[in-house]
């Protein structure tokens, strides 16, 4: 065997690959993706012995967890919810959870009436379970862009995460499809107290309805009557003329 170093290539001797031999390491024979594609997450790892003289069972392997780390910048993320529910914002999540709440540090920042991700828009925001942020009941006024930054006990920051809320009135938008199909597909299920026998309209509105539409009638044979009359009573004035000339 050859160990190389920068400056000069050594051979080994004999005792000393003997030596080698005895030595026995663990190493990575497998590595499992992070569970977290952004900010903190865990990584599985099995391990497997190797060398030494004495014969190594193919068992003779373990897992371990670690912790792992692809990139703490997350992305925008948005929603859209009704004014009176009951909004919650994780920024830790399960993973996190799971290696202790009180190993991070959280602070929480908020760009009113926005979705955005523009830093510079940000403003403190005073989250008072720190890891989350409840909003019962929702407001309107809630709408925007919440973002968290998640620092370890390093102060090393391991995750940044937006969040954009967006605040519906209920007045003004359902988001219930299955009961806008219902009420399109039958206009009496929105009125569920009314029957539809009998006249849609009040009496009242129904006799208005009629003296208008007879005074309308009126008026119009009326006119139809003048013009007759007015036609007719020309006629022959034009007819004497006419014979005058001749």
């Amino acid at each position: 065997m050859i160990l190389h170093s920068p400056s000069r290539c050594t051979l080994l001797t004999n005792p000393e690959l003997q030596e080698l031999e005895k030595i026995s390491t663990w190493v990575i024979s497998r590595s499992f993706p992070c569970s977290a594609t952004c900010g903190l997450g865990l990584r599985t790892q099995e391990l497997c012995l190797i060398g030494g003289k004495r014969n190594i069972p193919s068992t003779s392997c373990k897992m371990r967890t670690i912790r792992c780390l692809d990139t703490w910048q997350c992305g925008l993320k948005t929603q859209t919810v009704t004014a009176g529910q009951r909004l919650e914002l994780d920024c830790l999540e399960e993973v996190m959870e799971a290696m202790g709440r009180f190993a991070f540090v959280v602070s929480w920042r908020f760009a009113r009436g926005i979705i955005t991700s523009d830093d510079s828009l940000f403003s403190r925001y005073e989250a008072l379970s720190l890891d989350k942020v409840v909003l019962d009941p929702l407001r309107e006024e809630d709408s925007g862009t919440y973002r968290c930054d998640v620092l370890d006990t390093d102060k090393r920051r391991v995750k940044r995460m937006y969040k954009g809320v967006k605040v519906l009135s209920p007045s003004e938008l359902s988001l219930d499809f299955a009961k806008g199909l219902i009420q399109w597909e039958n206009p009496g299920s929105r009125f569920p107290n009314k029957t539809t026998r009998g006249n849609l309209y009040p009496s009242s509105t129904v006799r208005n309805m009629a003296l208008i539409s007879a005074s309308i009638s009126a008026a119009i044979a009326t006119l139809i009557l003048l013009l007759l009359w007015g036609f007719y009573r020309i006629r022959p004035r034009r007819a004497a003329q006419l014979s005058q000339d001749v």
